[in-house]
Formats: structure tokens, sequence, C-alpha cells
């Protein structure tokens, strides 16, 4: 059996600050706001609502655990609300450069997720209840903005 990846679409975050936790038991916890975005593909396209967030975690083993919620609105008006969990390999002093804007090595940027959307049954979009996706973040090129591409997987 062959997967195969269709792009569904891409996905550009707007971030506030992050807030930093600090450091806890399991590594470095901060929590980034989501102020809003954009989001646009083959299928679907639209805005990004704000009210969302990453609750980010930068382990001392180098990983970083993305678990972003966040809700979408189709042009046609349709609410999505996604749950964005992914694994990278980012440390903390990573991460810190982000968010201070500092350019990033695409060559080692690495960071994958795996979205699951939550729709109406009965709605237009409602397709997007049975589909497995993955995402790719891109290695962020600004500390207020993060592209995400999402594929689903046939």
């Amino acid at each position: 059996m062959t997967l195969e990846l269709s792009p569904l679409f891409t996905l550009e975050v707007d971030l506030d600050t992050p807030l930093e936790v600090g450091r806890v038991a399991a590594g470095t916890r901060r929590v980034i706001p989501i102020l809003g975005g954009t989001f646009a593909g083959p299928a679907l396209s639209g805005t990004i609502l704000p009210g969302g967030a990453d609750w980010n975690l930068a382990r001392s083993d180098g990983i970083t655990h993305l678990w972003a919620r966040y809700t979408l609105r189709t042009e046609d008006g349709a609410h999505i609300m996604i749950t964005n969990e992914g694994w990278g390999t980012q440390d903390d002093a990573t991460m810190q450069r982000v968010f201070s804007g500092e350019q990033q090595n695409t060559d080692s940027w690495y960071c994958r997720t795996q979205p699951h959307f939550e729709v109406d049954l009965d709605g237009p979009v409602a397709w997007l209840n049975d589909i497995v996706c993955i995402g790719s973040l891109r290695a962020p090129h600004r500390a207020d903005r993060v592209t995400v591409d999402i594929f689903s997987v046939s």
C-alpha cells in the first residue's frame, strides 16, 4: 500500500508575544496566543479566528512539542475547530531565536504535526471529520507568524 499526500490548505497564522510560563518538570513551557490569520487551498480558504493558542513545550532533549487549538472560518461561513499537535527538533535556544525574529536555517528545521478537525456533521465541510492529515510547519521568517502546510493522506 502506498500513501499519498494531497495539499489541503496552507495556514498563515498570526501570533502574539509568547507568554513564558517558565521551566517546568518536562522542559520550558510557553503559551503562544493566536491572533488570527488566513488559510487557502484547492478546496477551502478563509480566515483564522483570534482566540486560540499553542501550548508549546521545549523539552531538555532538544524536542519541541506543539499543541495548538484554534478555529477557522471558511469563505462561506463554516466553522472548523482544529487541534494541531506535533513535534519538532527545536530546543529552547532555537525557540528563543524564533521569538526574537532571527532568521532560521531551513536545512535544520524539522516540525511535523497531525491536525484533527471538528466540524458540523450536517455542514458543507463535514467531510473534514473523516480525513487524516499531516502538517509541515515551515521555518519561521518572522517572530509573529508561522506557516503550516496541511496535507490529506489517502
